[in-house]
């Protein structure tokens, strides 16, 4: 995997605050934001092939399970 390098610009006082998070997770700056950016990206990525797989469901037909029949009525479930 290639490597490019950023510059950041943080708040001091937010900057203090993550060197502390950093040291307590025995990691440098560097290392605790390109893991939390890499995780980011893994969530955007599960998402988005979760949502292509419920799209395509919806776009060929599939009916979750009432081929496109509904075969009760809302007071059968509600009743008291």
């Amino acid at each position: 995997m290639e490597y490019q390098n950023i510059t950041l610009s943080l708040p001091k006082q937010v900057l203090q605050r993550v060197k502390h998070i950093a040291i307590e997770r025995q990691t440098s700056v560097s290392g605790l934001l390109a893991r939390t950016l890499e995780e980011l990206v893994r969530q955007e990525d599960s998402y988005a092939k979760a949502r292509e797989r419920h799209t395509t469901l919806l776009r060929n037909g599939t009916y979750l399970g009432t081929k496109g029949r509904i075969t009760w009525r809302r007071a059968d479930i509600h009743e008291r």
